[in-house]
């Protein structure tokens, strides 16, 4: 089974001034972006998982990245390495959602250690990428360092989050 994958991030922003006789404008636009064809090398992903879920008021999972999420098609995915991580938080949320800090067996390599944490605002989206060139990524070790930890912030109510990550087996 093949993939091909692009993931993107892009950004555009124009900040004006109104001068005596004009108006002055600094535009600003920025886009970054990934192409990795199939395989498991620099620039390659060979697998694929995303998801809409929803934790209960205070409740927090841990997806395991080596051998328990399943594909589009009911496959059992181990990752070896991640190139892609989109967690969007939907609009609706009045919790925050928080990513990272896994207790024990943290896929932490790309936060930094097992008690940091990224926090995902009501409808915003935390979005990393690893080039094209990259061959390594964000390693995954299955059964030491294999899980993302989602938590919800609050105790109040629900939140829904849709996650993707992109990557390679080997």
């Amino acid at each position: 089974m093949g993939l091909s994958s692009s993931i993107s991030v892009s950004a555009s922003a124009e900040l004006t001034s109104t001068l005596d006789l004009g108006t002055a404008s600094a535009p600003l636009n920025l886009r970054r972006a990934v192409s990795l064809a199939s395989g498991t090398g620099a620039g390659k992903a060979d697998k694929v998982f995303s998801d809409r879920r929803t934790l209960a008021a205070s409740a927090s999972e841990d997806l395991d990245l080596a051998g328990v999420l399943l594909d589009a098609f009911g496959g059992s995915i181990t990752f070896a390495r991640i190139k892609g991580l989109i967690i969007s938080a939907a609009d609706g949320n009045s919790n925050n959602v928080i990513v990272g800090g896994a207790s024990s067996n943290g896929f932490v390599s790309w936060v930094g250690g097992a008690t940091h944490t990224v926090t995902v605002r009501p409808g915003g989206t935390l979005a990393l990428m690893a080039g094209g060139a990259d061959a390594t990524g964000y390693a995954v070790t299955a059964g030491t360092a294999d899980l993302l930890h989602i938590a919800n912030s609050g105790g109040s109510t629900s939140v829904t989050y849709d996650v993707v990550l992109i990557g390679a087996s080997a």
